[in-house]
């Protein structure tokens, strides 16, 4: 199975959400294999909601997927794990995702207009 070269706001995404340490945990811990919340929220050592926060950012970026599944007692639990991503970040990759960009960048404001 290939998988799909991110385009530049993809990428974009992709590593800003990456840019935070207890994401990365994250990504580690899930690594190993597909976990729920609570467990996962104990194994990192952060609350619950902060957890979500952190795990709805990775969702977005395509890195994690979350699905929710009934344990033998009928509670529901929400179990995550790491998408099939592969990120190579070489600058003829990096050239070729900015190629693709279709959002300016956030700290320089909207696109100007040009003057005619």
């Amino acid at each position: 199975m290939t998988v799909a070269r991110p385009t530049g706001d993809e990428l974009v995404e992709m590593l800003a959400a990456l840019a935070n340490p207890i994401r990365l945990r994250i990504i580690a811990t899930l690594a190993g294999g597909r976990d729920y919340v609570s467990h996962l929220a104990r194994e990192i050592g952060i609350s619950r909601p902060l957890l979500h926060m952190h795990l709805q950012r990775l969702e977005a970026a395509g890195l994690v997927l979350g699905s929710l599944e009934l344990s033998e007692d009928g509670k529901a639990m929400k179990y995550f794990e790491v998408t099939d991503f592969d990120l190579h970040l070489t600058a003829s990759e990096l050239a070729r995702a900015a190629s693709t960009l279709t959002s300016p960048d956030p700290r320089k404001g909207p696109p100007r207009k040009e003057q005619t």
